[in-house]
């Protein structure tokens, strides 16, 4: 069985990541918005997972541990030949308000992988990105005006914002 482990540091704290990583049914909406473009509850622990390509998969809910920020799912079925997929994310505190995102799979069979890493990989970008990109909107001061608007310059600006 392959076991592939993705890390990355989100510029985030772990009680923002983890809320997002704990939202089963959100996660084309919070966590890999544009990796994942739609997101299906289907009865107590499945979900139905469209991702940017257009392919699904379906995805069960297996354990949610609140106290070490970990939740475990596993593919029960999917475009790509795979006979068996168990994953999890696990959401780690680091100093400076970041977090430590690991997200694993084992997978069968053995020549899967490569491509499960390559996806995972794109999958984790996704999930850096809008972890911090939420983040920042949740606290920009309100009345300020962000930093990528300022550079555009004041009539710049209200030139593409006029009704």
């Amino acid at each position: 069985m392959a076991s592939i482990t993705k890390e990355t540091v989100v510029r985030a704290p772990v009680a923002h990541v983890w809320s997002a990583v704990r939202d089963f049914g959100a996660l084309h909406d919070r966590l890999a918005a544009g990796f994942v473009t739609d997101t299906r509850l289907e009865g107590d622990s499945d979900r139905v997972v469209t991702f940017f390509t257009g392919a699904s998969a379906r995805e069960r809910l297996v354990a949610v541990d609140e106290n070490r920020h970990r939740l475990v799912y596993t593919v029960v079925d999917s475009p790509l030949a795979i006979a068996h997929d168990n994953s999890s994310v696990q959401a780690i505190a680091l100093d400076g308000g970041r977090t430590q995102l690991v997200w694993t799979k084992d997978v069968l069979p053995d020549d899967v992988a490569r491509r499960v890493s390559e996806v995972m990989e794109s999958g984790l970008a996704a999930m850096r990105t809008n972890l911090e990109r939420t983040f920042s909107d949740e606290t920009r001061p309100l009345g300020r005006t962000p930093a990528r608007l300022l550079a555009l310059g004041a009539g710049a600006w209200a030139a593409r914002h006029r009704s």
